[in-house]
């Protein structure tokens, strides 16, 4: 008797926190409010000092802009932990400011979302961060799978579902059936690759060094990957290499498609290749069902329809595509029973990286 007062006491007394720790923006769910925050994982640290100054869109806004004793630095790579005290300190702030939006006191209940395939060091990085950011209790699920919870597919079912969620660190194209990952494959190609490409182009075609923001705002705005009509055109401002004085130039997007070609060229071979090895009878689902776009990269201009070309099956770009991997950490909060077989719980569990 004591023991489920005890347990209702701390239900309502605690949160219950999901969070999309990613490597562009960690987004956190909390049980009965929804998506409440959505910040860069970007963090300010003063390397005099070795306090952090600022963190989420604070920080993001420092990016390139800071004076030489104050980094801002992501401590998220390919969507794993690459600052170990960064992201605690990161974690600890979104943590804090979900407690004081929902009025709760106790250490939340925390279900987190990794890449499909990482390893138990890398797996034990989040946790402990987690922990360590004042965390009574940490789960870990693959984001795939969050993503498809997220946005309700038939999970649990006898039936063959595929998942590819494009963030910004790495792309995660997943089969599942019966509350498991058939076949998976993780890869580099994300939003953080096409930032890249965008400003490797800039620099070769048109001499000019742009930064990172700047070629992120570029691929939103502008970026398609099948022509586009009118044509989209942006203004770009940057460092004219050979003179070194600033200079402004019009990039169109046929720029941005040359840019970032050969990356979309492997994503589509990439969902090809996780295709070709699933069962034939999962297969047949998956044609009748659908591919599922989640994740930011799924707004590019034009994608859906490439890749429904490439494999000739149809695509559909998920309701509200960033927030689905939080969303899906959310629904296992509300009925951790019935997903507790989805949840990577021993080091035995966690698959490898292919």
């Amino acid at each position: 008797m004591f023991k489920n007062i005890k347990a209702k006491i701390l239900k309502l007394t605690s949160n219950e926190i999901g969070i999309d720790l990613g490597t562009a923006n960690t987004l956190v769910y909390v049980s009965g409010r929804g998506v409440i925050i959505n910040e860069p994982s970007v963090v300010a640290v003063n390397q005099k000092t070795g306090r952090v100054v600022a963190v989420g869109a604070q920080a993001k806004a420092m990016l390139g802009r800071t004076p030489g004793h104050i980094v801002a630095v992501r401590p998220i790579v390919d969507g794993v932990i690459s600052d170990f005290e960064v992201t605690e300190e990161m974690l600890s702030y979104l943590i804090k400011k979900a407690e004081e939006l929902s009025k709760k006191m106790l250490g939340p209940k925390v279900v987190v979302g990794v890449p499909y395939g990482v390893t138990n060091v890398e797996r034990r990085a989040v946790r402990d961060a987690a922990r360590n950011a004042g965390a009574r209790e940490v789960h870990i699920i693959e984001e795939p799978m969050a993503a498809a919870i997220g946005i309700r597919l038939p999970v649990r079912e006898a039936t063959g579902s595929m998942i590819v969620d494009i963030g910004g660190g790495t792309t995660d194209i997943a089969v599942i059936s019966l509350g498991g990952i058939v076949r998976a494959k993780n890869l580099k190609v994300a939003g953080d690759k096409l930032n890249s490409d965008i400003m490797s182009y800039i620099r070769n075609e048109f001499k000019i060094l742009i930064g990172e923001k700047t070629a992120e705002d570029l691929k939103i705005a502008i970026a398609s990957v099948v022509e586009h009509k009118p044509a989209l055109e942006a203004a770009i401002r940057g460092r004219d290499l050979v003179t070194g004085l600033p200079r402004e130039v019009i990039v169109t997007d046929s720029d941005i498609r040359e840019a970032i070609g050969p990356s979309i060229d492997t994503f589509l071979e990439s969902v090809k290749e996780v295709l070709e090895t699933t069962p034939p009878e999962i297969l047949a689902d998956v044609m009748r069902n659908g591919i599922h776009l989640a994740g930011g990269g799924a707004l590019i201009r034009g994608l859906p329809e490439v890749l429904s070309n490439y494999v000739g099956i149809p695509v559909h770009v998920a309701d509200d595509p960033l927030t689905a991997v939080a969303r899906g950490a959310g629904i296992i909060l509300e009925d951790m029973e019935i997903f507790d077989e989805m949840l990577i719980q021993n080091e035995d569990e966690l698959p490898t990286r292919k």
